[in-house]
């Protein structure tokens, strides 16, 4: 029990932290949630937690809250998910608040402008960084190479909601043809558990 406590504590605390990062939207959060989740506390891999973003992106709500909740309720169930939900939630919060109120007596100010102005070329800095994290574990095989190829530019005249959906259709209609093929479809858990391999063989994310 204080183990777990212990956990829930640790959670909330790196998401607090993470939490400030959210100021370019939850795509800034990357970098951070790889270096604390995955390579500090080894709580999860790289894969896991694109996955957990990709679906963070599917659902209404704010990324950084959905992604957090995601992330915490794969590390510590539902109790997880509250702590990392709170967590990266409340400094936001209070900063927000402290912004609102100020705001009145330095909105005019030149300095203030000027920082502001260098804040969202730093968050630009960042997004593009968590973008090639990402890409290094999204970009796996052939197929997702020409979804992403196709799908950047199609977001200039499609939803996002709908790109997704269509990703997820192109991954779904992919399985089928290859099962149609013969290929005996497996993922990537299941290649430690494969002793000899065939050329029938596909695990998905491997390659095409």
């Amino acid at each position: 029990m204080k183990e777990e406590w212990m956990k829930l504590v640790q959670l909330f605390w790196t998401f607090f932290k993470i939490g400030p990062a959210t100021f370019g939207g939850g795509f800034a959060m990357i970098p951070l949630i790889e270096r604390e989740i995955v390579e500090k506390k080894k709580w999860l891999e790289s894969d896991d937690v694109t996955d957990l973003f990709a679906l963070a992106q599917s659902v209404p709500g704010a990324v950084a809250i959905n992604s957090a909740t995601f992330i915490g309720h794969k590390i510590g169930g539902v109790k997880g998910a509250l702590a990392a939900m709170i967590g990266v939630s409340l400094p936001t919060f209070l900063i927000v608040l402290s912004l609102g109120i100020s705001y009145l007596f330095i909105h005019d100010n030149p300095k203030i402008e000027a920082a502001f102005v260098s804040i969202r070329a730093t968050i630009l800095a960042i997004i593009v960084y968590a973008a090639i994290k990402t890409i290094k574990t999204s970009i796996v095989d052939k197929t997702t190479f020409f979804i992403t190829l196709i799908g950047v530019p199609a977001l200039f005249f499609i939803h996002p909601v709908l790109a997704i959906f269509l990703g997820a259709l192109s991954g779904v209609i992919l399985i089928l043809i290859k099962r149609k093929l013969g290929y005996r479809i497996m993922t990537k858990k299941d290649k430690g558990k494969v002793t000899s391999y065939s050329s029938s063989d596909y695990f998905i994310g491997d390659g095409i």
